[in-house]
């Protein structure tokens, strides 16, 4: 199935490593295996990569879907709200509605998750974005609030730039038997 086809909704949908609508929007490369045409728009699942020293997003609220990260090489500095968590490989980050949340990659290698949007539509403001800039504009910041605002999303406003001080994220729990 290309990503122009409506899948059957009878048969599971198999996606090779190679499907997929690859994205770069200001130096983060989003390649969204699934978008709102293959889930009736349940959900969006993207495998993203950004460079060291990319700012992915700067911190910024949805009011209209969920966002989850599940990180899979390198690191991200993730803002939570209340500052920064350095989360590496195996991390996941859950940013609900309303929750206050950015990140980048603050670390030396490039970075690799997932992540995945429910229900599906952001994958739209990518699309905007990067035909934006296709066309000549600058991916200012400005721009981008215009672009979020579309998609029920507000950039938020932190004291320090890029972010607050981050620290590393905590390891696994330990479990009692």
């Amino acid at each position: 199935m290309s990503d122009h086809e409506t899948p059957d909704p009878a048969r599971p949908l198999l996606r090779r490593p190679e499907d997929g609508e690859l994205i770069d929007v200001a130096g983060v490369a989003h390649f969204f295996r699934l978008t709102g045409a293959h889930t009736a728009g349940h959900l969006a699942f993207e495998e993203f990569s950004l460079a060291p020293g990319v700012i992915g997003a700067r911190p910024h609220v949805h009011d209209g879907h969920d966002e989850y990260f599940y990180v899979l090489e390198g690191e991200l500095t993730l803002h939570t709200g209340e500052g920064e968590v350095v989360a590496g490989p195996g991390h996941l980050l859950a940013a609900t509605r309303g929750t206050p949340h950015g990140f980048r990659n603050a670390g030396p290698l490039t970075a690799r998750a997932l992540c995945l949007y429910t229900p599906a539509g952001y994958e739209d403001y990518f699309r905007d974005v990067h035909a934006a800039v296709a066309g000549g504009a600058e991916a200012t910041d400005a721009l981008l609030e215009e672009f979020r605002g579309r998609y029920r999303t507000r950039s938020l406003v932190v004291p320090t730039e890029p972010f607050p001080a981050s620290r590393t994220a905590p390891g696994p729990e330990k479990r009692s038997s």
